[in-house]
């Protein structure tokens, strides 16, 4: 598996360290495994790190020692990386690691320490002598993931490219008469066989009423003439989730299909052509929402126009509908970003359409990652 280089980790470092200074935090304890992937390369399922101004203290058991030994001689070794050996539990190595860094402000992930490890890891400090509450942070990390850099970007392309093979290899799958389910572990099986470690999520065939709903999962039901088909998948590729919707009629498509489905491709277009830096991720959603309007299918639209792409399939940016009293920020995208545009109709009893691809933000404007075709196609 394809690991990030350590000058990419240093730099994710050296902003991370700026970003604790400006928070006047002296060190900060990461749970999310996420977020340890992105400082550490670690993609194992358990560890903690501690990063302070001069080193990450990495904290895990003796299942992943030896690899994270090897890891560290080769060109994608973490920059100054400590590894202590979890002997008893996780949180009882960890109240051991900050009472031996003495003083200072230490910082965790709100969003990810539950309220008990927290409460018992304070209870643990303050017996300890160790007085200076932890302080919650919200996104530090993740504030600085939404902006991929160039290995990230290399990944991401390379995994869109790979993603536009399965599609076209599942395109030859879909024949009336067989299931949901036999079609999307096909899905599955191309992913795999394109190089990818696994599904970023539970592939979507969706047929017929089926395709109603947006989040179906495969049922046994047999495609039939005419019926529209969603297919939505993804792949995890060097550990970067890529993500694509088609949609594509059985044999003829219906008057209605083509009407849909050129209804979305057109919203899906204007949403596209809206990107660029400094554009509000509302107003990108409202374009693709507004074309749907002057369809006279805007009340068939009801989910977000897109949502961000990294090391997790769903990220920030989340390009949705302003909310009222809510988002008070036009909150632009920069450059950098990557995100899908999948705006979609649908319509209970009868089916529905989505479209989706994945753009990066480029100085001048976007580039669509994920090319292969948008057509309805007939199969």
């Amino acid at each position: 598996m394809a690991s990030a280089p350590s000058d990419a980790l240093k730099r994710r470092h050296t902003r991370l360290r700026a970003a604790l200074t400006e928070a006047s935090i002296d060190a900060l304890v990461v749970t999310s495994l996420p977020n340890i992937l992105y400082l550490t390369n670690f993609s194992g399922s358990a560890a903690i790190v501690v990063i302070d101004r001069d080193r990450l203290h990495f904290l895990t058991d003796t299942r992943y020692l030896a690899s994270v030994a090897d890891a560290q001689t080769t060109p994608h070794a973490c920059p100054d990386l400590a590894v202590e050996v979890i002997t008893g539990s996780y949180d009882a190595s960890l109240a051991a690691c900050l009472q031996a860094m003495g003083g200072g402000r230490v910082g965790f992930e709100a969003a990810h320490l539950s309220v008990s490890r927290f409460d018992w890891l304070t209870r643990t400090l303050a017996a300890a002598g160790r007085d200076r509450p932890l302080v919650p942070t919200e996104g530090l990390i993740e504030g600085a993931r939404v902006r991929k850099d160039l290995y990230e970007l290399a990944m991401l392309r390379e995994g869109a490219r790979r993603l536009d093979e399965v599609a076209t290899a599942v395109f030859g799958r879909v024949s009336r008469g067989r299931t949901e389910q036999a079609i999307a572990a096909d899905i599955d099986w191309e992913l795999r066989r394109a190089g990818f470690e696994r599904p970023a999520f539970e592939t979507i065939v969706a047929s017929g009423p089926n395709s109603a709903l947006p989040h179906a999962r495969p049922t046994e039901r047999t495609l039939g003439e005419s019926d529209v088909v969603v297919l939505d998948f993804g792949g995890v590729y060097a550990s970067y989730c890529v993500d694509i919707t088609r949609t594509v009629a059985v044999g003829r498509a219906s008057e209605r299909a083509r009407q849909v489905h050129a209804a979305v491709l057109g919203a899906q277009q204007r949403a596209i052509a809206a990107v660029a830096p400094g554009v509000s991720r509302f107003a990108i959603d409202a374009a693709a929402r507004e074309a749907l309007a002057q369809a006279g299918m805007g009340d068939a639209f009801g989910h977000g126009t897109g949502h961000g792409l990294g090391i997790e399939v769903h990220e920030n940016p989340r390009v949705v509908q302003r909310r009222d009293g809510v988002d008070t920020r036009d909150e632009a995208v920069d450059t950098g970003m990557v995100f899908t545009i999948e705006p979609g109709a649908y319509f209970p009893g009868w089916g529905g359409v989505r479209i989706e691809d994945d753009v990066v933000v480029t100085e001048h404007g976007r580039d669509c990652l994920t090319r292969v075709t948008t057509e309805l196609l007939e199969l």
